[in-house]
């Protein structure tokens, strides 16, 4: 029994993978998504030394869902689809919205080996900032099938909207990672503080 809630406990911090049918492994150590940095995901991985290769799902100009309209203000954008590997094994899945008419230009670039911020940079379009969200949610059934994993599986969700110079949404993405493979980290310094004077009276 102590055995047992040993092996829990490691596996809860992360140090061990239990299989079932297969034994108790030392985990792997996990990537990192971090969160200070401007880059694609792809690109962050790589300079962390990790092997990631990208799938295309799906690559198409489309109306966008109402949520992703209301940022671009476009009804066409391209509808860019990506499986982020890690090692061979599904670790993102990717929903990207880039609009019109970049999007447009994007169309036929063969995005699986290429950043999709550098292939913008290609058609003059500049990235400036990125605004994003960070949530835990459960694994829905037509992702889970695609990072093969079980439905209700804990993940992260990141809702990202990147903007160009003009301080215009250009992308808006969503991406499901996995909290098994990947960690999210971030630093903080005690730089650009504000401090706003007001009246004591």
């Amino acid at each position: 029994m102590t055995l047992r809630q040993a092996l829990r406990q490691l596996e809860d911090d992360g140090l061990l993978s239990q299989q079932p049918g297969r034994g108790t492994f030392v985990a792997e150590p996990k990537a990192t998504y971090r969160l200070d940095s401007l880059r694609g995901l792809a690109e962050d991985l790589r300079a962390q030394g990790r092997t990631v290769s990208t799938e295309i799902l799906g690559q198409t100009l489309r109306r966008p869902p109402a949520w992703v309209a209301a940022w671009l203000g476009t009804d066409r954008a391209l509808r860019l689809e990506r499986l982020r590997l890690l090692a061979g094994r599904p670790a993102v899945h990717q929903l990207s919205w880039v609009r019109a008419p970049a999007g447009a230009a994007l169309r036929d670039t063969d995005l699986s080996a290429t950043s999709l911020y550098a292939a913008l940079a290609g058609h003059g379009v500049v990235v400036h900032r990125a605004s994003e969200v960070l949530r835990p949610e459960l694994l829905s059934a037509p992702v889970a099938d695609l990072l093969r994993q079980q439905a209700g599986t804990p993940v992260f969700v990141s809702d990202r909207i990147t903007y160009g110079l003009d301080d215009q949404p250009i992308v808006v993405d969503r991406a499901t990672i996995l909290g098994t493979v990947m960690e999210v980290r971030t630093e903080r310094a005690a730089t650009g503080l504000s401090m706003r004077w007001t009246s004591s009276s």
